[in-house]
């Protein structure tokens, strides 16, 4: 089991800001994100475009690195403990 932290209007969406999802070790940041997405239409509306593409703007974090930057992306494969982190865009003030 792998937990998801969301932030702001994702929580909202999610209906809490703490989702447990059933994906392990050597799942990836993308099986366990569809774990999250199921279910959920109004976050993964806000999480993905009409392609199913994750939206620009959406940062997904394993244990406080962005994957898409740092890592492999959705690919990423999960290790035992990791826990991940979805953030909209964030705006400066």
């Amino acid at each position: 089991m792998t937990e998801w932290k969301l932030f702001a209007d994702l929580a909202e969406r999610a209906g809490d800001k703490h989702v447990t999802v059933d994906a392990s070790a050597g799942d990836t940041v993308g099986d366990a994100l569809e774990e999250l997405l199921a279910g959920r239409p109004d976050l993964d509306e806000r999480v993905r475009d009409d392609d199913g593409e994750l939206r620009s703007q959406i940062n997904v974090l394993r244990n406080g690195t962005n994957v898409l930057v740092e890592e492999d992306g959705l690919e990423t494969e999960l290790e035992a403990e990791d826990e991940l982190a979805l953030f909209p865009p964030v705006s400066g003030g």
